[in-house]
C-alpha cells in the first residue's frame, strides 16, 4: 500500500504540479520557509545538507509561508531569485503555501496529523523541518530553531 504522502501533490516555484510519489524511495527534509526572517539563513544549511546527502537519496523540500509575520511577502520569481542569489539554493522550492489554519496545504495537515509538535498540530514558526523515510512515513520533527547542523548528525546515521 502506498504511504498517504505519496498522494499529495503541490506546484513548484515555475507553476508546475507535481506529485511527492516522485519522491518514492527518497528521504525527504519538508521545510516551510520564509526569506525574511531570523531563521533564513538556515538556507545554506540546508543546501549543504542537501549537497552533502543528495547522492545518498536525500532531498529538501522548501515551501515558503508568508503565514509568520508577513515574513515571505514576495511572489514566486522574487523568492526564486532571493533562494538563488543569496543562498545558492539548488533544492526543490515549492509555491507559497499556508500551514495553519483551515487554509493550511492538505500534505502540512499530513504532517501536523502524524507528528503534532508541542503546539498539538501547530506549525510554531518558518523553519520548522519534518524528516520523511524512504517509504513516505513522517519520522521526525525538528523545531525552527533546531540548526541544519544538527539535524546532519542524525541524518549521518540514518542514511547509511
Amino acid at each position: 500500500m502506498k504511504e498517504e504522502f505519496y498522494n499529495f501533490t503541490a506546484k513548484t516555484l515555475q507553476g508546475k504540479e507535481v506529485t511527492m510519489d516522485m519522491y518514492a524511495g527518497k528521504t525527504l527534509l519538508i521545510v516551510n520557509t520564509a526569506s525574511k526572517c531570523g531563521f533564513t539563513p538556515q538556507f545554506e544549511g540546508l543546501e549543504k545538507l542537501y549537497r552533502k546527502y543528495q547522492d545518498k537519496g536525500f532531498v529538501i523540500l522548501g515551501f515558503p509561508c508568508n503565514q509568520f509575520a508577513n515574513q515571505e511577502p514576495g511572489n514566486e520569481k522574487s523568492i526564486a531569485e532571493g533562494c538563488i542569489i543569496n543562498y545558492g539554493v539548488s533544492f526543490p522550492m515549492f509555491s507559497k503555501i499556508e500551514v495553519n489554519g483551515d487554509g493550511a496545504h492538505p500534505m502540512y495537515k499530513y504532517l501536523k496529523k502524524e507528528l503534532p509538535g508541542l503546539l498539538g498540530g501547530m506549525i510554531k514558526w518558518n523553519f520548522t523541518k519534518f524528516l520523511i523515510d524512504r517509504k513516505g512515513k513522517p519520522i521526525k520533527r525538528f523545531a525552527p530553531i533546531t540548526k541544519p547542523e544538527k539535524i546532519d548528525a542524525y541524518l549521518a546515521k540514518f542514511l547509511k
